[in-house]
């Protein structure tokens, strides 16, 4: 039985039994039964790690340890609002902060980031204003007219499912919700480039 451990483009964690490309942390979220209750961090430093990392071996889901969270791609979780690790993924890390607009420590651009990303006393990801989807840069998530998400690359769109992306379409006319924080737009915009598990086929 898959463990609920694989986050979505909205935030939202579920069980399911494709492999992430990427590995998170949010701090300690499950229970003695490896469960996640309704609450979906711990704390604002919201990280995007490597799946390996000096041979270090972790036991998915310890007690008393960090909830390992699960990404399909980087597009996926800076979508969810997590940044890349400054330990495991010091070069992208450094590349981000070049990018992103926000000035200060790490912990000035957790606070910034969660402010974005959480409505205030509600564990749930909050979903962005509406924007153009044909404006945005290559790894903004967005969310269709009828609610399902996508990510925007080489100026299509293409439908998100947790096992990976269905076929190219034509970026959606109109609004669109934006699921991507502000700032991580902002770092994509300045030339962040986030890895997007898109086949060769898919562009």
């Amino acid at each position: 039985m898959p463990l609920q451990n694989r986050v979505q483009p909205t935030g939202e964690i579920l069980a399911h039994s494709a492999r992430g490309g990427f590995m998170g942390n949010r701090g300690i979220l499950h229970d003695a039964n490896g469960l996640l209750p309704k609450r979906r961090w711990a704390h604002q430093n919201w990280v995007c790690c490597q799946l390996s990392f000096k041979g270090r071996r972790r036991q998915l889901m310890a007690p008393r340890r960090y909830t390992e969270l699960f990404f399909l791609d980087e597009a996926v979780a800076f979508a969810a609002g997590h940044r890349p690790c400054a330990e495991c993924r010091r070069a992208s890390y450094q590349q981000f902060r070049t990018c992103c607009p926000i000035p200060g420590p790490a912990a000035a651009l957790d606070r910034q980031l969660h402010a974005e990303r959480a409505e205030p006393r509600v564990f749930r990801q909050r979903r962005h204003t509406t924007v153009g989807a044909r404006s945005l840069p290559d790894g903004s998530f967005v969310l269709d007219k009828g609610g399902a998400a996508g990510v925007i690359a080489v100026g299509k769109f293409h439908p998100y499912a947790p096992e990976g992306y269905g076929a190219a379409q034509s970026a959606p006319e109109g609004p669109v919700t934006l699921l991507t924080p502000p700032s991580i737009l902002a770092a994509f915009r300045a030339g962040y480039r986030p890895q997007i598990a898109l086949t060769r086929a898919d562009g």
